[in-house]
């Protein structure tokens, strides 16, 4: 049963999830909670001029309504934004009150108004109904761009132009300098188009109070449950010791549930108040108006190239829409997560970027997977290869000439982050060659003989990730002779029990089948969440750490059981020993021998530099001219993971992870109407997410240099197929339909069949 490092094993969850027995928090009994419904304001604007819940509060089986009188009466706190964002004079961005339930005035569809709580959901439902709501209509602004011009509705009084922060990096005038040496200047404007994330799972929460202790147990679907226990006891004005927060299995997180929301705390808010158990779920067509959305950048971007083609200079400005409120993490995701990543894996010398964080009448934006490197890597992969066309240099050369060769590694990116290892061509040379890159122009000339469009696309990418802390773990030996790892992270799908098994079998040479993994609960687990392709990076060199003190601690202990200095004890093999004699006792025989406790060890790893994975991809597509339908033939990356910990587990990763790219490429697209605000786009009738006949073979394979800065040698993997991907595929459309109208020179994400007809009828 033992196993170790590089074995592709299978994932120990799947036959429990896949047959429906998992425990998603839906799934959680909790008999005679009463049950929660949030009324949601229908428009996108407007100042509540009349909330009458008296016939609401009448109605047959309901325990409360609650709004924000009651709100106020409680002295419960506002939603808080956790990260800060400097202006570009060094003044503080600006903040916005977001209360659990609308005050006064309404900022986007979907907007809590009240929450009320029933016998039954039928009651809740219908008592819901009864509350009479009415809204005097205030002007709404749902375009990005359109928000932040003169002109435009406010969505709050107090952030001129809608502007809530303008963030600037990078020397200014040493790009002015290089733009104004250039031999060539190409420039871009893109949108990288607004996603729902539409994990399979919505999100829920169970709230369970003890009348004896006054303590309550909030069950939800999270991303470590930490995150929202500190904001929750913040905000209910609770003790620690007077909340538990638990997560279980959790069907798919993808950043969107690293976050607080308003009903995950209305329902706590409402169990306390009424001291009685309280659930809410989501239906999927109120998580359309409710999760954090993603992406909704639009980016003007500009590269200056001297006579050969090498890269001099880089600027770009991007409005990033923020939404109605700041999210937990919002600001963070267009300015520090991403903007140090627009010079991709090229050395450009001189680099500016200015983003414009921009108030909209929109669900609020945060972190979705990738978290503003997919924004990053779109913008500079569209840009270098929009360049290789107006200059007349292929592609693949265009960027062999701007990397940094392998022996100029470190290499020190635009605005200081410092990639530790890496070959880049020799990785785009792969993924073409696995690609039959050569074979490409037979291939099109065969489609141009059937009536189709064929193009080829490549994007290479790079991704800071897997940095800092918040991936403790912890050791404990437990009675019956297991040894649990209690994680600070929580897995959403990525199999961190096979993961996280495979590095301790591996260092303390045990069976996996005497290792148990736990999570996600604030009683037992250490304080950590999932984000930022942290969990193995972080969280596995924090065990790794962890089992390094067990071998320390019981050679000692194992020193005085077998009578012998402590320098003379080896360990090995799942057992300590006196070199040079047979004798010897067992890991586990040791910790059953000693007070429970003793032989556990805890470690909490904090990166000194992030990891920064990087591949290549390419996307072969043909396109019908007379419908503008889109099929992929063919789909190849290389990736450099450094070291690889579990090839399947790997695969899987990076196949999601691709879907989800080409599902912004192709398909997906949040739309508002530019009038009124609603959401024309807010179910899976109009939503398109990728379906599986749609999605390709993928030619995956690893061409990995380890890592430098990291324990284990790897660099993170969970957000890498989602940032090459878009650019990839959108470089293969842009290739297909300039084979019949040179003159195309960008189209805009999603895809869809009408979008690239129009364009070529436009053309």
């Amino acid at each position: 049963m033992k196993f170790g490092i590089g074995q592709g094993v299978r994932r120990t969850e799947d036959p429990v999830l896949v047959t429906g027995r998992g425990r998603y928090t839906d799934d959680e009994a909790a008999p005679g909670a009463l049950r929660g419904v949030v009324l949601r304001s229908p428009m996108a604007h407007g100042r509540i001029r009349r909330l009458d819940t008296k016939a609401a509060r009448a109605a047959p089986g309901v325990a409360v309504v609650l709004t924000h009188d009651e709100i106020a009466a409680d002295g419960i706190g506002n939603l808080l934004c956790l990260v800060e964002v400097k202006n570009r004079d060094g003044s503080d961005r600006a903040d916005t009150a977001r209360p659990l339930l609308a005050n006064g005035i309404v900022r986007h569809v979907g907007d809590p108004v009240a929450f009320v709580v029933a016998d039954t959901l039928a009651h809740a439902r219908d008592a819901a109904e009864l509350i009479e709501l009415e809204i005097d209509d205030l002007p709404a602004v749902t375009d990005t761009y359109g928000a932040a011009q003169s002109g435009a509705p406010q969505v709050w009084d107090h952030i001129d132009g809608n502007l809530a922060f303008d963030f600037a990096a990078g020397d200014e005038a040493a790009v002015e300098t290089a733009f104004a040496a250039a031999a060539h200047r190409v420039s871009l404007r893109l949108v990288n188009n607004r996603l729902v994330s539409n994990a399979m799972e919505p999100r829920a929460a169970i709230a369970e109070y003890d009348a004896d202790s006054g303590r309550s147990t909030l069950t939800l679907p999270s991303q470590g449950p930490v995150v929202p226990w500190n904001q929750l006891c913040g905000m209910l004005n609770l003790k620690p010791e007077q909340l538990r927060c638990v997560t279980r299995n959790v069907g798919g997180g993808f950043g969107t549930k690293a976050f607080l929301y308003p009903e995950a705390a209305l329902t706590l808010w409402a169990s306390r108040r009424l001291q009685r158990d309280v659930r809410w779920t989501g239906e999927r067509a109120e998580i359309f108006l409710s999760d954090a959305q993603g992406r909704d950048h639009v980016s003007e971007v500009e590269l200056a190239l001297d006579a050969d083609g090498r890269f001099l200079g880089l600027r770009a400005t991007t409005y990033a829409a923020l939404g109605a409120y700041l999210a937990n993490f919002g600001p963070m995701i267009p300015t520090n997560a991403s903007v140090g990543m627009y010079t991709g894996l090229y050395r450009i010398p001189a680099f500016h970027v200015s983003v414009k964080g921009v108030m909209t009448n929109t669900v609020p934006t945060d972190a979705y997977r990738g978290a503003g490197r997919p924004e990053a890597a779109y913008l500079i992969e569209r840009l270098v290869d929009k360049a290789a066309a107006e200059l007349g240099i292929a592609p693949d050369e265009l960027r062999r000439r701007n990397f940094p060769a392998p022996e100029a590694m470190p290499h020190t990116m635009g605005l200081g982050d410092v990639i530790d290892s890496g070959e880049f061509a020799a990785i785009m040379e792969e993924a073409m060659a696995k690609a039959d890159w050569q074979g490409f122009a037979s291939r099109r000339a065969e489609a141009q003989a059937r009536g189709r469009l064929r193009g080829i696309g490549l994007a290479t990418y790079v991704e800071r990730c897997g940095g800092g802390g918040m991936a403790p773990a912890a050791l404990h030996f437990t009675a019956d002779g297991t040894l649990e790892i209690r994680s600070g992270t929580l897995d959403s799908g990525q199999g961190h029990a096979v993961a996280f098994a495979q590095i301790l079998s591996e260092k303390l040479g045990i069976d996996a089948d005497r290792i148990v993994l736990r999570q996600g609960d604030t009683d037992a687990t250490p304080p950590g969440f999932t984000g930022g392709s942290k969990s193995i990076p972080i969280g596995g060199a924090s065990i790794l750490g962890a089992a390094d003190k067990v071998i320390a601690k019981g050679r000692a202990l194992a020193a005085e059981r077998l009578e012998a200095a402590e320098v003379d004890i080896a360990y090995d093999d799942g057992a300590f020993t006196v070199v040079g004699t047979d004798r010897g006792i067992g890991l586990f025989e040791l910790a059953q021998a000693l007070e429970p406790g003793v032989l556990d060890a805890d470690h909490d790893h904090t990166a000194e530099a992030p990891t920064f994975p990087n591949g290549a991809h390419v996307c072969e597509l043909e396109i019908d001219p007379e419908t503008g339908r889109i099929e992929i033939c063919r789909y190849t990356v290389v990736d450099d993971f450094g070291v690889t910990l579990n090839p399947l587990l790997l695969e899987g990763q990076v196949q999601g992870g691709i879907a989800q790219g080409l599902g912004q490429a192709w398909t997906e697209h949040t739309v508002y109407d530019p009038e009124s605000g609603q959401l024309l786009s807010g179910s899976f009738m109009d939503y398109a997410l990728p379906r599986a006949d749609e999605m390709p073979a993928y030619d995956f394979s690893t061409h990995n240099v380890r890592c430098r800065t990291n324990p284990l040698g790897v660099k993170g993997a969970g957000e890498a197929g989602s940032i090459g991907a878009p650019p990839a595929f959108v470089n293969a459309v842009v290739d297909a339909l300039r084979s019949a109208r040179p003159e195309v020179a960008h189209i805009d994400m999603p895809t869809t069949p009408e979008k690239v007809w129009r364009a070529l009828q436009a053309a």
